[in-house]
């Protein structure tokens, strides 16, 4: 996967960027440079992928307030389904969206993420970045590898992703539109967040670093936007 056009390119992109970052700060910070270099490098990358952001707020938003609307379909036609779909898809469109309309930039940002995730466990193409350390262990060992020097770090990163993943569930549930997605939302799925902490347990340490500035961001980044952006105005409807 990570020898495919384009996530082969943005990766040696990326990585090009992580060595000049990690040259940068040496002389300021020393051997930790290049996993403050990971931190800076994920933040720029967040930092574009803002605009995605926006656009999933607002779509949440706009299935906030026809929400009602759908679970007054879902309980008008409970034993007919087609009946069903077909009235709430005509809620979406004059609501000028979809039902994936929240997924869509998710979607389109994967690739640089996938990218960025692959530099982080050595698929790119300069892996002697991952020979620095962080309080003494590689960037590129995983738990199981670093052995005792490694547990205080490695511990206290699992602790903080345990944080980030439980802030987000408790601060960004799953988007609950109709009632059965409210039942799967309050279900075993919402606690997915946790999967970073399970992931990370793996992972070497820079897709750790990553995973924790990232899962961080993206909390944040959700909490601030659904103050600062507006709701969108209902879709005008044509003259019949």
């Amino acid at each position: 996967m990570y020898s495919v056009w384009p996530i082969s390119v943005v990766m040696s992109l990326l990585t090009a960027v992580l060595t000049v970052l990690t040259t940068v700060f040496t002389p300021l910070v020393g051997a930790p440079a290049a996993a403050l270099a990971v931190l800076g490098l994920t933040i720029a990358v967040r930092l574009l992928l803002v605009p995605f952001g926006v656009a999933q707020v607002r779509a949440e938003k706009v299935r906030a307030r026809i929400a009602p609307r759908l679970a007054e379909i879902a309980a008008r036609y409970p034993k007919d389904p087609e009946k069903r779909v077909a009235a709430q898809q005509k809620v979406y469109v004059e609501a000028g969206t979809s039902p994936l309309a929240g997924c869509l930039p998710s979607l389109a940002q994967l690739p640089v993420v996938i990218a960025l995730y692959g530099v982080f466990i050595g698929q790119g193409p300069d892996t002697d970045l991952l020979t620095h350390t962080l309080a003494g262990v590689a960037l590129g060992a995983t738990p199981a590898a670093a052995g005792v020097s490694g547990a205080v770090v490695f511990g206290l990163l699992l602790v903080l992703l345990a944080l980030v993943a439980w802030g987000t569930r408790r601060f960004l549930p799953l988007p609950a539109t109709t009632p059965e997605a409210a039942r799967m939302a309050e279900g075993p799925l919402s606690y997915l967040p946790f999967l970073t902490v399970v992931f990370a347990a793996f992972v070497p340490l820079a897709a750790g670093l990553y995973l924790l500035t990232s899962g961080a961001w993206a909390l944040g980044e959700r909490l601030l936007l659904r103050r600062l952006v507006p709701e969108p105005a209902p879709k005008a409807l044509p003259r019949t």
